[in-house]
């Protein structure tokens, strides 16, 4: 006469929560523990995320001026920010900044994480040290790049004899961009070499080993090989570097302030200054929905034609 066996689990639980686990093991349903468990940070993103959200649309069709009264104006808010002028230039600026530092920060970022996944020394230490800008404070790199702009780089371009850059160009309407671009693109850069990185890791040496006996080149290797396989790190760097520059702030304030005059401000510096410094607190509202709404669509615009290129590939 043979006997059943049960699993310490089995001995260890009740009969009545062995049945129970038993049932909705073959109901399919999930314990409500799981729900509840979800509900703190459900809370706490609804009340701190979600409801200012909807405090900032609603205040968007308002006159509050951020105190005292207001009244109802509906989209009034909305037709004035495409007359105005200010608005428009910063929109111009931003996007202008936007996809010349994301084009140039991941050719720089995969050019950088190529070299560093050879076979060369001090590699990882190497790494390391390419991380260093996304650790540290944007703010305080930022006065160290404002006094190498205002001081060292005008020091070397009088002995070199150049006049463009006998000056501070952080002074000039037509050049104070260039600095903050690379002072962006030098930061920025260290994400998206670490997220080049995972992808490389994840391409069999064999396909490289294959490719080279049968005569392809470093280019042809990363053209049909390399690229290819990292698409999808290549449409995640695209798509966060883009949404991050145009949200750009921190590396504005350090270096030019939205100056000269207003030739280097962003959409995101008029938003905190006509809401915050200059009582147009609904109509900055208005402007940060709409900057919401373009980034989303923008956002949107590139993973689709970013995964067709995948799929592709």
């Amino acid at each position: 006469m043979t006997t059943a066996t049960r699993s310490p689990s089995d001995v260890d639980e009740p009969p009545a929560a062995r049945r129970s686990g038993r049932a909705r093991r073959r109901s399919g349903r999930t314990d409500p523990a799981f729900y509840w468990m979800v509900v703190p940070a459900f809370v706490l993103f609804f009340v701190f995320h979600t409801i200012p959200v909807l405090q900032g649309v609603f205040y968007s069709l308002t006159d509050y001026a951020g105190y005292g009264d207001w009244r109802f104006v509906g989209l009034e808010n909305y037709g004035y920010i495409f007359g105005d002028a200010r608005i428009r230039d910063s929109y111009l600026f931003t996007f202008r900044f936007a996809v010349l530092s994301t084009v140039l920060t991941n050719v720089v970022a995969l050019a950088i994480a190529v070299g560093l996944n050879a076979r060369i020394r001090f590699r990882t230490t190497l790494r390391g040290i390419f991380f260093l800008p996304q650790v540290m404070s944007i703010l305080v790199l930022g006065y160290i790049f404002n006094y190498l702009f205002s001081t060292t780089l005008p020091y070397l371009g009088q002995k070199l004899g150049s006049e463009t850059f006998s000056t501070s160009i952080l002074a000039d309407e037509d050049l104070a961009w260039i600095a903050i671009v690379v002072f962006a693109v030098w930061q920025a850069t260290a994400f998206a070499v670490i997220l080049y990185l995972a992808g490389l890791q994840t391409i069999p040496t064999e396909l490289y080993e294959a490719a080279s006996i049968d005569g392809a080149g470093r280019w042809r290797q990363f053209r049909h090989i390399t690229f290819p396989l990292i698409a999808a790190f290549f449409t995640i760097n695209m798509v966060l570097s883009f949404k991050n520059f145009l949200q750009v702030f921190d590396h504005i304030i350090p270096l030019t302030a939205g100056g000269p005059g207003t030739s280097t401000e962003s959409i995101s510096m008029v938003i905190y200054r006509g809401g915050f410094q200059g009582g147009d607190f609904a109509y900055q509202t208005a402007n940060a929905v709409l900057f919401f709404l373009v980034i989303v669509a923008f956002s949107l615009f590139q993973l689709r034609i970013l995964r067709r290129r995948e799929m592709e590939a």
